[in-house]
């Protein structure tokens, strides 16, 4: 449901997609975009207040289901938990429309972003307290749905982190976006079907404060987490949980199911949209039949809609 004409003509107007987003995709400008060379440099600490600020924000941590630990500077980075770091610090007036920054974007009018997936590696342990580079490149740019109306720019990045002074990846990390052209259109439930039967869960309610907290630790103005107007211009009913919240959410219920597991890799994939106030359930399970030692992992809302899944590899 969109927002009525009255609502729409109260907000800034640079929170909604401009006319030219309308148009028909400039391709010439898309493909000169797609080869051109896109790097990203970010170095960032890994404070100790800062771990603290996200261990208050995660019901895995906030002391509401176990004592509240908080982050001793030394101690090991739990898995997931670098996603709070690393941002871009662009000034307001370069960010796009939706409030998004424009670090491997594609022109305009693919200005709809949203979280697809990526997969997560472990090398070398990286501690609170670190100062640690991370080196951001475009790996791949694939182009879907043009023939069918909907066009669709998945860009995938690859990411290393490295800590101060060594020259070994820590963390090989690969992020997947999907970026839509203006207007909003709408497509059906995503169904998943091949899941085991849960061995342990976890029940948590994303807030408001939630998705306010997680935007503030990761420096992310994208209105679609923070101004529900805004998220109906795009089609949504409310608010979208961030992405990268329920990755980590799903690395932290299998930490906090399992605080010695030893993590190899994650790899996920975002299936529908998981929305603020709605309860969601994070289910777990060994994943049997594979010669490695995996856990499946998904994320359910209160509908019984799969948001996301992924598939952890442990450490034999």
């Amino acid at each position: 449901m969109l927002p009525s004409r009255a609502v729409a003509s109260r907000l800034p107007k640079r929170r909604f997609l401009s006319a030219a987003a309308s148009a028909p995709p400039d391709l010439e400008a898309l493909d000169r975009w797609i080869v051109s060379d896109k790097k990203l440099t970010l170095s960032d600490t890994l404070h100790p207040e800062h771990v603290s600020d996200l261990y208050i924000t995660l019901p895995t941590r906030d002391g509401t289901r176990k004592p509240y630990t908080a982050p001793a500077a030394g101690s090991p980075l739990s898995y997931g938990h670098h996603l709070a770091f690393f941002h871009p610090r662009n000034p307001e007036h370069t960010l796009r429309a939706d409030g998004t920054d424009a670090d491997f974007c594609p022109p305009e009018p693919f200005t709809r972003r949203m979280w697809a997936g990526g997969r997560i590696q472990w090398k070398k342990p990286l501690h609170v307290g670190d100062s640690v580079t991370a080196f951001s490149e475009m790996l791949d740019v694939q182009k879907k749905g043009f023939e069918k109306g909907v066009p669709m720019v998945f860009v995938k990045q690859r990411i290393e982190f490295k800590r101060a002074g060594s020259s070994d990846v820590a963390i090989e990390e690969e992020r997947s976006h999907v970026y839509l052209a203006a207007p909003a259109y709408s497509r059906g439930v995503k169904q998943v079907t091949d899941l085991p039967a849960p061995e342990f869960s976890f029940r948590y309610r994303p807030s408001a404060t939630t998705l306010f907290r997680y935007s503030a630790l990761t420096f992310n103005g994208h209105y679609i987490h923070l101004d529900k107007d805004y998220a109906r211009s795009e089609g949504y009913p409310e608010r979208l949980v961030h992405g990268p919240l329920t990755a980590l959410m799903l690395l932290d219920t299998a930490v906090f199911h399992d605080p010695d597991i030893k993590i190899k890799s994650f790899e996920y994939r975002a299936l529908n949209p998981l929305v603020v106030n709605k309860e969601v359930t994070i289910y777990g399970a060994r994943d049997i039949g594979t010669e490695e030692k995996a856990i499946r992992v998904w994320a359910v809302d209160e509908d019984n809609i799969v948001g996301m899944s992924g598939r952890i590899v442990v450490q034999k």
